[in-house]
């Protein structure tokens, strides 16, 4: 018989009581109880629906776009980021933050919104970028992240004029190799437990660190209102949101945050 979910939670609890070292892999739906949503785009705003641009956001959101036409990604890009101002760190971001006393905690997220370390985690690995560092694309130096568009329809470099970008990965761009490398080398060291959660894992670089420990025989949570890819193999699938399942776990007997 399955086991529900309170009982899931309680047996998760005593697991997390004794791991020394825990990776959280972490998607939009991580952000949604501070008022992201979660469907598709960078940041969460669109649906696979045209732009008033006639592209897709996946398009318009690309890297091959942005080299020709920066003011259409930028439109986009702006919203985002106002989307992400707007907002504060939820229950999931700070539950997480405060599992690291007393342990290791890797935090491996695909969201942008800078929000894991605004709650207080310190070791994040932003697999996608974040929209809270900007450069220059002409000259290379770092920019303000408070800067307006402007008349250009896009921030520009105040030493070069070259156009300003968020330290992002926009559609049809590589990984990041810095974040890529720090994933390998805390995968090498090993994780006494994993935690995938509001993700759909559609991407091997999410789903292989789950099913690596699922081999492995290491513990395994996903925190998902909806079955993934990745349901019917980790050890526990609790059907909750982000926040509510992360709350009830660290506040139960024996685990305090």
């Amino acid at each position: 018989m399955a086991m529900n979910v309170e009982d899931m939670v309680a047996d998760i609890a005593v697991e997390l009581r004794t791991a020394r070292r825990v990776l959280f892999i972490t998607g939009a739906g991580v952000s949604a109880d501070s008022g992201l949503p979660t469907y598709r785009g960078v940041g969460g705003l669109y649906n696979g629906s045209e732009t008033e641009d006639g592209l897709t956001i996946e398009d318009a959101l690309s890297g091959e776009c942005f080299a020709t036409r920066p003011d259409i990604t930028w439109k986009y890009l702006a919203r985002i980021e106002r989307n992400c101002r707007q907002i504060e760190p939820n229950a999931a971001h700070r539950a997480i933050a405060a599992l690291e006393k007393g342990r290791q905690v890797v935090v491996l997220t695909q969201n942008i919104d800078g929000l894991h370390t605004l709650a207080g985690s310190t070791n994040v690995i932003e697999i996608h970028g974040t929209l809270g560092r900007r450069h220059c694309t002409r000259c290379g130096k770092a920019a303000d992240a408070r800067q307006a568009v402007g008349a250009a329809g896009f921030p520009v470099c105040p030493v070069c004029g070259g156009v300003v970008r968020p330290e992002v990965v926009l559609f049809g761009e590589s990984l990041p190799n810095g974040a890529l490398q720090r994933l390998y080398e805390e995968s090498a060291t090993g994780f006494d437990m994993v935690f995938v959660i509001g993700t759909s894992a559609v991407f091997p670089y999410i789903a292989e660190p789950v099913m690596r420990a699922v081999r492995n025989g290491v513990p395994t949570v996903e925190i998902n209102p909806a079955g993934t890819r990745l349901s019917d193999h980790v050890r526990f699938h609790l059907p909750l949101g982000a926040a509510e399942a992360l709350v009830a776990i660290t506040r139960k007997p024996g685990e305090s945050c």
